[in-house]
């Protein structure tokens, strides 16, 4: 986001939201069902708009407001009761321009082949464009105006409190705003900076010609990301690594492709970064939300010394799967099973349950969500796959969108988007819609803390070896797949970063050396835990996290912040329901990394790292005797 687009960041959520979040969702790899017996469970979209001719006739009239607020330009600094005006009217477009957004992304969601759809999903982003290159003379028109009078402004005039932050937050990056002719150059560049994303969506979805591949049953397959993701995790070991062998040596004949794709991508992320004036594209990526660069190399950090535990965990899957060595191609199948199915329902009241530490008034707002027809729930021909939360809209409530398939994995998913879902209520509570809109930083923290005390939740029960395995498998997995693989993606995302900004060529074939090494570092190749074929060191193209400018993170961050909070609270700990409420209540009124070290969560330290590497050990301790027990 740049300066100005502070006046809209409740916009930019929506966006991140039903764009970024849905396009690295997993697959859903299950058909669906052609009937149920719960009954197929979809959301009300007229909460939004009751028709479709009403949103049109709202953007329509969203394309004429927005033209109008170029009046301001020039007036923000008249009076303090100039730029409330502005700024009430700035954030009144901002809000109806989410709502007509969000409404378009979910109806295009529940069925990507309607042209109809994809149609007024094109017409909002160009609308959210619009906005975007009418509002950017805010930022340097603030800074001109001064640091003083802008001050003096919001004490005059009561009305600005709601504004405050965001007035505050625009002086505080003074010295990275541009004038204002150069910031609407900006604006301007702004879609095609965005090229590169694009171009990597065209090419690894529709430009790819997907090879195809024999397995041992005689079914031949042809290998789509879909149907990679699908039979990597077979049974059969041969059969993993022909998919393996066939799929990344695919990719590997575009690396140059993508080489250049990413390259640019990159130099766009070291432009921007300079021509604001800041010492790295990595600080003026983390700068948006004022969370320090030293977070970020110190979960690297953390990552790198704990890698020991991550070791230990591939063996223990090893071991699992009674293999005599590993590779890479042994990731995915699953080391253990249940065969228990859960409901809808099952997912809501066990939701419920493990999440009674929060409170009655967090759980009150759960079952008010659970109670109206916010969710999407299950598979169906041509509906987006994977999972997310739509918050975006602050007088409506939010969506959620699953596709259920009955696992225990679909009631975490469930449990991990309500905590979005309840973190959005009460943020917009406890908030005016300027204050309201939460970053990544805290987000995914308000759903992994889910995800732990159901997985606490579970295994504080009286259960047969068998499953409880399943259980201590899975939440293994977790911190496998978002603390370590995340944290890899993001020195991996970092080092490319450094490297371009050091002057050295920066290749597809570059870059395959250099996530070679990471994969080979962070699986424990030199110490004989698993050894990583240099063929599949392509897997860097396939990754669509790289495309989202030192995103991902948050996702480590957040599992790691989470667990800490989650033991604080299991242990006893009397002060975490109510800092962690704290958290989610504050929305979007605090910059994320000081409200967090304020509920005793500092992720610039070790502490919240160690927790969760702590929490690891026990759980391997456990799954160790398990399979002890059992003879394994």
């Amino acid at each position: 986001m740049t300066l100005k687009s502070r006046f809209k960041r409740h916009i930019a959520a929506a966006l991140m939201a039903s764009s970024a979040l849905a396009a690295i969702a997993l697959p859903a790899t299950a058909p669906a069902f052609a009937e149920d017996k719960e009954g197929q469970i979809r959301w009300d979209l007229t909460d939004l708009f009751p028709t479709t001719d009403a949103w049109n006739t709202e953007r329509e009239r969203l394309a004429g407001e927005i033209d109008k607020l170029k009046r301001f330009e020039g007036h923000l600094g008249d009076s303090a009761a100039s730029l409330l005006e502005a700024a009430d009217a700035i954030s009144a477009v901002n809000k109806a321009t989410a709502r007509m957004y969000i409404y378009a992304s979910l109806s295009g969601d529940e069925d990507l082949r309607d042209a109809e759809g994809q149609e007024r999903l094109s017409q909002a982003r160009s609308v959210y464009a619009k906005l975007g290159q009418a509002t950017s003379f805010i930022a340097p028109e603030l800074l001109a105006v001064g640091a003083d009078k802008i001050e003096a402004f919001i004490k005059a005039e009561p009305g600005l409190k709601k504004h405050a932050f965001t007035l505050h937050d625009i002086l505080r990056q003074a010295d990275h705003t541009l004038g204002g002719e150069a910031e609407g150059v900006m604006a301007n560049a702004a879609e095609v900076m965005g090229g590169p994303q694009r171009i990597y969506s065209l090419l690894s979805t529709a430009s790819i010609p997907w090879p195809e591949a024999t397995l041992s049953t005689g079914e031949t397959v042809k290998l789509d990301q879909s149907a990679y993701t699908k039979y990597r995790a077979v049974t059969n070991r041969d059969d993993r690594k022909l998919v393996f062998d066939t799929f990344w040596g695919t990719w590997k004949t575009y690396e140059a492709a993508f080489g250049q794709t990413l390259d640019t991508l990159v130099k766009t992320h070291i432009f921007n970064a300079k021509s604001r004036h800041y010492d790295s594209a990595l600080d003026a990526a983390v700068s948006n939300s004022n969370v320090p660069s030293t977070v970020y190399r110190e979960l690297v950090k953390a990552a790198n010394e704990n890698l020991p535990s991550m070791h230990r965990y591939l063996k223990l899957r090893q071991r699992m799967l009674g293999l005599k060595d590993l590779n890479y191609y042994d990731i995915y199948p699953e080391t253990t099973a249940l065969s228990r199915e859960f409901s809808v329902e099952d997912a809501k009241e066990m939701t419920l349950v493990s999440l009674a530490p929060f409170g009655e008034e967090y759980l009150g707002l759960m079952r008010e969500g659970f109670a109206g027809n916010w969710m999407h729930v299950y598979p169906q021909p041509g509906k987006r796959s994977g999972a997310y939360m739509q918050g975006g809209a602050y007088d409506v409530h939010p969506y959620v969108l699953l596709n259920f398939n009955k696992g225990f994995e679909d009631v975490s998913t469930f449990s991990h988007e309500w905590g979005h879902a309840v973190h959005t209520l009460l943020a917009r509570k406890n908030n005016p819609y300027e204050d309201y809109s939460y970053t990544t930083f805290t987000a995914e923290l308000a759903s992994t803390t889910n995800e732990v005390l159901l997985q606490e939740h579970m295994l504080a029960q009286d259960l047969p070896d068998e499953e409880r395995l399943y259980y201590i498998d899975r939440a293994l997995e977790g911190i496998r797949g978002t603390f370590f693989r995340q944290t890899m993606f993001a020195e991996f995302e970092m080092r490319i970063h450094d490297m371009a900004e050091k002057g050295e060529p920066l290749s597809g074939r570059a870059m395959t050396k250099l996530y070679l090494e990471l994969l080979q570092k962070y699986h424990g190749d030199a110490e004989g835990v698993m050894h990583i074929d240099p063929a599949y060191a392509i897997e860097w193209a396939y990754i669509p996290h790289f495309y989202y400018n030192f995103y991902v993170y948050q996702y480590a961050t957040s599992i790691s912040g989470g667990t800490m909070f989650a033991e604080r609270m299991l242990n006893g700990d009397k002060s975490a329901t109510t800092d962690y409420l704290n958290v989610l209540k504050a929305g979007g009124s605090e910059y994320p990394y000081p409200l967090l070290k304020k509920a005793g969560i500092d992720l610039a330290t070790s502490a919240p790292y160690d927790t969760l590497i702590a929490r690891m050990n026990r759980l391997m301790d456990e799954a160790d005797k398990i399979l002890d027990r059992m003879g394994k």
